[in-house]
């Protein structure tokens, strides 16, 4: 077997000391992290490159039967972003029905990691910054495109979307939609993305918060 990551702390590490020295510390930076997985992966990251750390918040639609197999993705935003896998929507005999079904429970659950997890404040502004997306790893890349989707709605001056695995298969159609792209590992037989660390345990709601809260710490300090 090839890379494997320890737990998402070393993958954070590890693509942190990638990111570190591209010329990165010199932009006005802002580490967008997709919950709950990519927090702890982009808390390393912005703490590296002492920057603030944020969220796109993001849910997956799985397939009937299947749910850890998206066949749509609903990322929030100035408007919520619809990413639909047309292939894998066909595949699984997944109605467009279904899908639209599915739309207020998940826009439910983003409300509710909203309040949960930002505690009341607003969103970092983007304009005019290079925005560092950053998940525990990407399977069919369905939530990192409606991700993107969000992100660039927020006109930032850049994107960087930067993961410690994805499939190879996927890797090149994601750059096209990127300002620059960072992979630590991109296996031709992938399987998932927990296959590729030892440990990879559900991150909580309360670890999501604590690292917010440790992140937003430590900028406090770096400005006083």
């Amino acid at each position: 077997m090839g890379m494997r990551f320890e737990n998402r702390m070393d993958a954070g590490e590890r693509l942190a000391a990638r990111l570190v020295g591209r010329g990165l510390e010199q932009q006005r930076l802002v580490v967008l992290a997709l919950p709950r997985g990519g927090v702890p992966v982009a808390f390393e990251v912005a703490r590296a490159l002492a920057a603030p750390l944020d969220l796109v918040l993001v849910r997956k639609i799985g397939a009937p039967g299947q749910p850890e197999l998206a066949v749509a993705a609903l990322a929030d935003g100035p408007e919520p972003v619809l990413e639909i896998d047309e292939s894998t929507l066909a595949a699984t005999g997944t109605s467009r029905a279904y899908v639209d079904r599915q739309l207020a429970g998940e826009m439910q659950e983003i409300e509710r990691r909203r309040r949960a997890y930002l505690e009341g404040r607003r969103p970092e502004e983007l304009g005019g910054r290079t925005a560092i997306l950053v998940d525990d790893g990407i399977a069919t890349s369905t939530t990192v495109r409606a991700a993107i989707r969000s992100v660039r709605a927020r006109r930032p001056h850049r994107i960087v979307l930067a993961v410690p695995v994805a499939p190879a298969s996927v890797l090149p159609a994601l750059r096209t939609l990127v300002d620059e792209l960072v992979c630590l590992y991109a296996p031709q037989d992938f399987g998932a993305v927990g296959r590729h660390y030892v440990e990879f345990g559900q991150t909580g709601d309360e670890e999501v918060v604590r690292l917010l809260r440790q992140s937003r710490l430590g900028d406090a300090r770096r400005s006083g």
